[in-house]
């Protein structure tokens, strides 16, 4: 099992709980719920049960049709896992929760029964049709799971030290030195074409062969499909999935529903984009109609960009229409020879950390009078009562208008302005150009 930093979350939550409420953990399929939870079974509980519910027999299954007699329904669960059940030392999984809405209800009871732990996974777990019938339980403590972050990325692959070396220098506003930067460079551009879902970076282990990464990557862009499917047998939510590196190639103000969805507009849609951001499989971005340190307050629900949850599925989902062999995205990116129209890539990646590091993703747009084009503030963050502006350069140019234009219209309200791009950190005036592997310390 890799390293994950959810782990402590869990460990946290054991100590500061002592069985008072159940931990309910959230995330896209695929991103390492399962193996995580099984594995914290294992190491701190003298015992535990994980139930599947998406294999879970009938025989299992109809145990919660009645749990008015908990020392029937307990014994019957030793009986069916052939598993010894320890009061105060066993944990009870429930995997893929939201397949069988029934058992989260019972939480609530089993929760204030206080024998055992209780650890809930699931995705897609907000969607209004799995929970419309059922109690949802008070006693539940939520946390999100994501994709391997970089520092994650890099403990998989050996490497323990440039992290914390990344984190001292960002602190004291260093420079590394061009050739460093370099090297550091191709290291975070593997992390992007490779990705941080498990699967994919054990075949990459396995294999060295990104030809074979490339059809996990594919393997799990599927199962995310069948998935919207299901939830959304009009195939919509699908297609509006498929659409996003197309979207912002595009380089719109914002994600075009109707040439997507023809004849329909993103006020008729809040209800499936709530279900794709539900689903954690897609990361949105939502205007901030006045930018101010409460953005919340400004978010414009009409407003939007989408991004995939994973930059290592999103660079697969930008040619999945075609086989490997045509696909030269891998040999472009790792070189360095991405073209322009390409950075978006890098605008995916930032969106990734930022969720990651538990910001909010919001953006800014406004007129430029010189032009036919508008001034935009890729993401916006908030600090200390005010706000920081993020532009986001798929290559090592300085050149930041928009953050100069944004700072003539909100220069009160700003602490930092950054610009995000692939050359070492340095000063330009007040703006501080960060390379992109430094995002995670904002």
């Amino acid at each position: 099992m890799f390293k994950r930093k959810v782990y402590d979350a869990l460990l946290d939550w054991k100590k500061e709980s002592q069985g008072q409420t159940a931990l309910l953990i959230e995330g896209a399929r695929r991103v390492g719920k399962s193996t995580v939870v099984e594995e914290f079974g294992k190491k701190e509980y003298d015992s535990y049960i994980l139930i599947d519910f998406s294999i879970a027999s009938k025989a299992v299954r109809d145990l919660f049709e009645d749990i008015s007699d908990l020392n029937y329904f307990f014994l019957q669960l030793q009986l069916q896992f052939r598993v010894d059940l320890v009061v105060r030392k066993s944990l009870i999984i429930f995997d893929e929760v939201q397949l069988f809405p029934k058992a989260r209800q019972a939480i609530k009871h089993l929760v204030k029964d206080r024998r055992y732990d209780y650890i809930e996974t699931g995705s897609l777990i907000s969607i209004h049709k799995n929970v419309k019938d059922i109690l949802i339980p008070s006693e539940e403590r939520k946390i999100s799971m994501y994709p391997m972050d970089y520092e994650e990325f890099l403990w998989a692959i050996g490497d323990n030290s440039t992290y914390p070396l990344l984190r001292k220098c960002f602190e004291g506003k260093r420079s590394l030195g061009d050739q460093i930067n370099r090297k550091l460079m191709r290291d975070f551009r593997l992390y992007m074409l490779i990705g941080g879902m498990p699967q994919v970076v054990k075949e990459y282990l396995a294999s060295n062969n990104f030809k074979m990464v490339d059809a996990v990557k594919r393997d799990i862009l599927s199962l995310y499909e069948d998935d919207f499917r299901k939830i959304d047998p009009t195939g919509k939510i699908s297609l509006l999935f498929e659409a996003i590196p197309a979207q912002l190639a595009n380089n719109a103000s914002r994600f075009q529903v109707s040439s997507v969805l023809e004849n329909l507009r993103a006020g008729d849609i809040l209800e499936l984009i709530a279900q794709m951001e539900d689903s954690r499989t897609v990361l949105v971005s939502y205007h901030a109609n006045n930018p101010n340190a409460g953005l919340s307050s400004a978010k414009d629900l009409t407003r939007f960009k989408m991004y995939l949850c994973d930059t290592g599925l999103f660079t697969t989902l930008m040619f999945k229409d075609r086989d490997f062999t045509e696909n030269s995205i891998y040999e472009k990116l790792l070189s360095d020879k991405l073209s322009a129209n390409l950075g978006y890539l890098y605008e995916n990646a930032v969106a990734q950390i930022l969720t990651a590091t538990g910001n909010e993703l919001f953006y800014y747009t406004f007129p430029n009078e010189a032009t036919k084009h508008n001034y935009e503030i890729d993401f916006l963050l908030t600090r200390q009562n005010k706000i920081c502006p993020l532009e986001v350069k798929s290559s090592g140019y300085k050149t930041h208008a928009s953050l100069d234009a944004f700072f003539e219209k909100f220069s009160p309200r700003i602490l930092w302005r950054y610009l995000i791009y692939t050359k070492d950190l340095r000063k330009d005036q007040d703006v501080c150009c960060l390379p992109i592997y430094m995002t995670p310390f904002l």
